[in-house]
């Protein structure tokens, strides 16, 4: 597991080593002003240049970064090689829509292939100042049409911003966050990406679906996917997040992890609206509410992430009642919990005994363990300060049973129904998880005050 996000960044030291003189004037010292040193091209330094960059032509990208690190000669050397055409044709495949082998073995191959040369890119700039390396990357890579912003004609079917994100995530791994901040920073200035998001978060949903598109994928596929440890990519998608008011925060999070249409992969912005979704289209946006929920950091207290997602919760407008519960269970216990209490302990216990019903419903159709949510009911009970709020709380949930079958069974008498009888299936499950509810809670009074 990796370590923790610190935001206590380490103060940086007045004077600098200079690396490139340390092992020269080491030697000299000893050996005295007399002593000449070895070339640090070594055996190459008899070769031309040009037959030492037809030597690099046989060598696989994992052994030419390998000799980068020789010496500083060998690797501006490198480096020289890579601006050449010949070795910038080579080097930067552009083959990101070749869909015809099986398997999806191109695509692993090209993703190899831009993993290696994000090490040889950190190998051999590796002296220089993070932004001159900055600078020297995006002259390299600003060949690439695909991996602009804007760059690629058909995006979903692309697979540019993967390679560019794959490559970015070798070359700054490792990296400390006073650096990982100035490439963020770098990356927003280049493709001037925080004056898309607030034209985004400012316009109504789905009146900008290209740049929502484009937004998701570069975000998705550039910064955050690709990192193996979960506090880098919590970092990152703080990065993208905290600038931003928490209303902007819940529309931009929607924006990357929210349901797609399969079609065009544009983001559905009625599908928390308007019927129940599935576990699949809400997945996305659980796990980025778990990595920010768990990320140890000041920059995110459970407060911050509670809020975000009570915000999230009507975006664009009030979701149906079953995803907001189906949303609390996938973030897990903990999310949950916090965001139960929260609602108790500032008096919203009607909201809170309605949410209990829809999830007990969830529980019932997706054949969960229906003693999941009495414990849970339980467990906020205990927020509770008297007995009289808590006696208060199981009344209303009791009524809130009641309530919201009563809404169902009207909605289906008054001939509110879909061609496949949705809602009168959604009335069955209701009506079942009531009963397994309160046979739970039965099971639990009894087996106490048995062993009392």
């Amino acid at each position: 597991m990796a370590s923790r996000i610190n935001t206590n960044f380490t103060l940086i030291p007045n004077q600098k080593l200079r690396r490139s003189n340390r092992q020269t004037s080491c030697c000299s010292k000893t050996l005295g002003s007399g002593f000449q040193p070895i070339s640090t091209f070594g055996n190459f330094k008899a070769l031309p240049l040009e037959i030492f960059q037809i030597i690099l032509k046989y060598l696989s990208v994992k052994d030419i970064s390998m000799l980068s690190m020789v010496s500083k000669t060998v690797s501006q050397h490198i480096i020289n090689y890579i601006s050449t055409s010949s070795g910038s044709k080579r080097l930067l495949l552009q083959d990101f829509h070749n869909l015809e082998l099986p398997d999806r073995r191109q695509d692993s191959a090209i993703l190899e292939h831009y993993r290696s040369l994000g090490l040889l890119f950190k190998r051999c700039t590796l002296l220089l100042p993070t932004k001159e390396r900055l600078k020297y990357i995006h002259k390299i890579l600003t060949e690439v049409s695909c991996f602009k912003f804007n760059g690629c004609a058909a995006p979903m079917q692309c697979l540019g911003l993967t390679c560019y994100g794959m490559f970015l995530q070798t070359l700054t791994a490792g990296w400390d966050e006073l650096e990982c901040h100035r490439v963020y920073n770098f990356l927003c200035e280049l493709t001037n990406l925080c004056r898309k998001m607030q034209m985004a978060v400012c316009s109504k949903p789905g009146s900008a679906r290209k740049l929502e598109l484009r937004i998701r994928l570069f975000c998705r596929n550039v910064l955050l996917d690709h990192w193996t440890h979960r506090s880098d990519s919590a970092f990152w998608l703080t990065r993208i997040l905290k600038p931003w008011p928490m209303v902007n925060q819940a529309r931009l999070l929607y924006i990357i992890f929210g349901p797609i249409s399969p079609q065009d992969g544009q983001v559905v912005w009625q599908k928390m609206i308007e019927e129940p979704t599935d576990e699949f289209s809400l997945k996305g946006l659980a796990d980025a509410i778990k990595l920010l929920y768990d990320a140890s950091t000041k920059e995110w207290t459970a407060d911050d992430v509670i809020s975000l997602v009570d915000e999230l919760s009507v975006v664009p407008r009030e979701w149906l009642l079953e995803n907001n519960a189906r949303l609390l269970m996938l973030s897990g216990n903990n999310i949950c919990f916090t965001f139960m209490a929260s609602k108790a302990v500032n008096g919203r216990t009607i909201e809170l005994a309605r949410l209990i019903v829809f999830l007990a419903l969830v529980c019932e159709k997706e054949l969960y363990c229906m003693d999941w949510t009495v414990k849970m009911m339980q467990k906020v009970c205990k927020v509770f300060s008297t007995p009289m709020e808590r006696n208060n709380f199981l009344q209303n949930v009791a009524n809130a049973f009641a309530c919201v079958i009563m809404e169902m069974l009207q909605s289906i008498m008054s001939g509110d129904r879909d061609e496949d009888d949705r809602s009168f299936l959604n009335l069955f499950h209701l009506v079942h998880a009531q009963a397994n509810f309160h046979k739970e809670v039965l099971y639990l009074t009894m087996n106490t005050s048995l062993s009392a």
